[in-house]
C-alpha cells in the first residue's frame, strides 16, 4: 500500500495571483514593474512551479517574502483577520491601531475652526481689495 503526501501541493502562480489581489495590484502594473508583458504573467500565475529565482523577483515587487508567496493559504489569510478584528481584546480594537473608535477631538469643532480659518481669508482679501481700489481713487 502507498502512502500519498497528505500535505496538499501548493500552487505558486495562485499564490502569486493572490498577494497580488491583495496588495491591490494590477495583474499590468506587477508585470511592468518585473519587466514582462501582462501576458507572461498571467501564463506565471496559472503555473503551479516556478523555478526559485524567478519566485524572488516576484517576491521582490510584491514586497514580500519567498517563503510568504510558496507556503500562502486563504485560510490563514482569513484567520489573521478573524483574530485581529473579532478580538475581545481591547488592546487590537482600541490601541492596536485597527480602526480609532474613540478620536480625541470634537470633529465639529475642526470643521468650526476650518470655517472659521475661510472666513477670515476672505474678509482679508475683501479688505486688501479695497485698499487697492480706494489708492486708485
Amino acid at each position: 500500500m502507498e502512502t500519498k503526501d497528505l500535505k496538499p501541493k501548493r500552487h505558486i502562480g495562485r499564490n502569486i495571483c493572490r498577494l497580488r489581489e491583495i496588495r491591490g495590484m494590477k495583474q499590468e502594473t506587477l508585470a511592468e514593474i518585473l519587466g514582462m508583458s501582462q501576458q507572461k504573467l498571467s501564463l506565471i500565475e496559472n503555473t503551479e512551479e516556478l523555478e526559485d529565482q524567478k519566485i524572488t523577483e516576484i517576491a521582490k515587487a510584491l514586497e514580500v517574502n519567498v517563503e510568504t508567496i510558496k507556503s500562502y493559504s486563504d485560510e490563514k489569510v482569513l484567520s489573521i483577520i478573524n483574530n485581529t478584528f473579532n478580538s475581545n481584546d481591547n488592546a487590537t480594537i482600541n490601541g492596536g491601531g485597527a480602526t480609532n473608535y474613540s478620536p480625541s477631538f470634537n470633529p465639529i469643532d475642526k470643521v468650526a475652526e476650518l470655517y472659521e480659518r475661510l472666513l477670515k481669508a476672505e474678509q482679508d482679501k475683501v479688505a486688501f481689495l479695497e485698499q487697492l481700489l480706494n489708492k486708485r481713487e
